[in-house]
Parts: C-alpha cells; structure tokens; sequence
C-alpha cells in the first residue's frame, strides 16, 4: 500500500468520525485493504501453481514411452484445458 493511499484513506475518515472512532475505523480500512491485496495475491499464487502442475502432467505424458497415439493426445487435452 502507498503512503498515498493511506493519506487518502485517513482523510476520507476524518470527514466522517471523531476522536478514537477515526483511529479504529481508519485502522479497519487498512486492514480490509491488506486483506485484499492478500486475497488477489493469493488467488495468483494458486492459479500460477495449477498452470505448473497441469503442464508437469503433460510433459509426463509427453515423456512416455509409447507408441500409443492416445498419449499425445492426453498432452494436448490436459495443455488445452489451461487455455481454456
């Protein structure tokens, strides 16, 4: 979080509340901040790990020794389900 957007946060509380009530409700807004910065991040963290995974299986099955056509194709549909 930028000191600009603390300093915007801090003066959309002091409009509004008085006294400790700006300090807890200024308090609650940088936390609820954090915590969706954390949420968003981790929701990238996840989906980045899903691509990496999906995409071991798929050299897996393109490390295969085989001469079964169905193998590729196992690749290609677990790689197409990332684009999906």
């Amino acid at each position: 979080m930028t000191q600009d957007e603390i300093i915007e946060m801090w003066n959309s509380v002091i409009k509004y509340a008085r006294g400790e009530v700006r300090i807890t409700e200024f308090a609650k807004l940088v936390a609820a901040k954090e915590q969706k910065k954390w949420q968003d991040q981790t929701a990238v963290e996840i989906h980045e790990a899903l691509l990496e995974e999906r995409e071991a299986c798929a050299k897996l099955c393109d490390d295969w020794e085989s001469d079964e056509a169905f193998v590729v194709n196992i690749a290609a549909a677990i790689r197409a389900r990332g684009e999906a």
